[in-house]
């Protein structure tokens, strides 16, 4: 069975999950997922009504990026397992550890940052809040993101994925070298360096598990290129098939918008209805009595502020009467805006003279704490994979030295870790709150110990501690070498103070003047 045959069946399953994608996106941003006629030429989309679906998908996906990948800290963090090693580390040790894993930490880091992926991942989490679905490929120049209409999956009882179907349509001058004869007689034309003529073809990338691997291959005309072989391990595969949700026995996930789409299409009609109607109530039109001695002529071309003659009661204007039609749809749309808004997680603040710094951050923090149910999955079906590749590539390449794999695992401390250790800092600054107003400042000096709270306000910010906080012993050095310079000073100034007084004034004190000594006898 050929890679495209296997892809035309797949897509029967397929097909209940793209069409709620392509209902999504055209509510949301209508660019993402393309019908069949807009990727022939037509390149008009839809423009939704309202501009609310936009907004809250960029926002969601926004918030799942910097909890995904934040800039500003690491998402993992490279840790030794001792329980493998049956042993304790001293400090020292854990220190140049904690360095030297600190230092490859700082090499991946770099190497994302200076890559495309950021640009990728974003891209594929709009996929996610929209479609629920989206494929990355993570080869050698890149990331590489495949929407729902462009690829197929199937997946075991557990989720795991055993087979992924890729299409991609693109210029045969591409992959002219590694096309068989038959498959080239079957073009009229012959591309060649003199024809400008662009002739397309499909080419299907065919992903299989074989055991512990996964390993593809790519089609054209039911022929396999000869130079597109791959494999790769489970546990640093590239292809990472990615869902918002997952549902028990579904091969694709559901889009956080296909969850509301019935306040999306509400919303959608009112808006469409009150910006027709609107603009229908806006358009002023005049009417004259047929027995009127004015004329409508004279009417039309009278200016502000002319005088005509004529009665007033024959001169009337259309009026529309719907105002209070008009406020029933603006309020309904109002709260549909407003249960959108919660639902991805879009922050509004109280409009109020009186509203704090405090109720902002407080908001702030029960909207990511929101985040916890939602990028769970993805912590495990991209995160930890997208690491583990990298990882291994980086080995490989020489750029990172090879790590003990039962010995070093990678932590994941973003998304819902990142979201614990914030709990875990509010609650600490909550607990010194309550001690110091209930037990006085003094309380908190005597019984806490400082330095302990600082690592863990650290650990919870995401921050290493490592020659950044003064550990306690060298707190008492300094305080000791700084009393030992203080008594030295004292001292010196005693010496000093000492020599001024008039016990120690040769002029004053017999005892200190010099003797005269009687001259050598010769």
């Amino acid at each position: 069975m050929t890679a495209k045959t296997r892809y035309d069946y797949l897509s029967g399953e397929r097909t209940q999950f793209l069409d709620e994608a392509e209902q999504a996106s055209e509510l949301t941003l209508p660019y993402l997922i393309l019908k069949d006629q807009y990727t022939k030429g037509m390149r008009h989309l839809p423009t939704p009504w309202q501009s609310v679906g936009a907004k809250c998908s960029v926002t969601l996906a926004a918030k799942l990026m910097q909890a995904m990948i934040p800039v500003q800290t690491s998402f993992f963090k490279l840790q030794v397992d001792e329980s493998q090693l049956g042993q304790e580390f001293g400090p020292q040790i854990k220190s140049e550890l904690d360095l030297s894993f600190a230092k490859i930490e700082r090499t991946i880091l770099e190497a994302i940052a200076a890559s495309n992926d950021r640009v990728v991942v974003h891209e594929a989490l709009l996929h996610l809040v929209v479609a629920g679905n989206a494929l990355i490929f993570m080869g050698k120049d890149g990331l590489k993101l495949f929407p729902l209409n462009r690829y197929v999956v199937e997946r075991d009882g557990n989720g795991n994925v055993i087979e992924i179907i890729t299409k991609e349509t693109i210029a045969k001058k591409l992959i002219e070298d590694q096309l068989p004869e038959d498959v080239l007689n079957q073009y009229d034309t012959v591309v060649d360096g003199s024809d400008d003529s662009v002739e397309e073809c499909d080419i299907y990338t065919h992903v299989t598990r074989d055991n512990n691997r996964y390993v593809w291959h790519q089609e054209v005309h039911g022929k396999i290129l000869e130079k597109s072989y791959g494999k790769a391990p489970v546990d640093v595969t590239p292809w990472l098939a990615l869902r918002f949700n997952s549902v028990d026995g579904e091969d694709y996930g559901r889009g956080r918008v296909g969850q509301f789409m019935g306040d999306l299409k509400s919303l959608e009609s009112l808006s469409q209805a009150l910006v027709e109607g609107s603009a229908a109530a806006a358009k002023v039109v005049f009417t004259v009595s047929p027995s009127s001695t004015t004329k409508p002529q004279t009417l039309a071309n009278a200016g502000n502020g002319a005088i005509v003659q004529g009665r007033p009661d024959d001169i009337g204007v259309v009026q529309v009467g719907k105002t209070a039609d008009f406020k029933t749809a603006f309020e309904m749309m109002q709260q549909l805006e407003r249960r959108i808004n919660d639902a991805f997680l879009v922050m509004q603040v109280r409009q109020s003279e009186r509203t704090t710094a405090e109720e902002v951050r407080l908001t702030q923090m029960e909207l990511e704490q929101q985040l916890g149910g939602l990028f769970s999955l993805l912590t495990t079906e991209f995160l930890l994979p997208y690491l583990s590749r990298i990882l291994n590539q980086f080995q490989k390449s020489g750029k990172i030295p090879r790590l003990p794999k039962d010995i070093v695992k990678p932590t994941i401390v973003a998304g819902v870790n990142a979201l614990g250790r914030g709990q875990d800092r509010e609650s600490l600054g909550q607990f010194l709150q309550v001690v110091a107003n209930t037990m006085g400042p003094e309380a908190v000096q005597k019984f806490i110990n400082p330095e302990e709270v600082i690592k863990r306000l650290a650990a919870a910010s995401g921050i290493d501690v490592l020659n950044l906080v003064t550990s306690m012993q060298e707190i008492q050095a300094r305080e000791q070498q700084q009393q030992q310079m203080a008594m030295q000073q004292q001292q010196a100034e005693n010496q000093t103070a000492m020599m001024k007084t008039p016990m120690m004034d040769p002029s004053k004190n017999p005892a200190l003047a010099p003797q005269d000594t009687p001259p050598e006898q010769v």
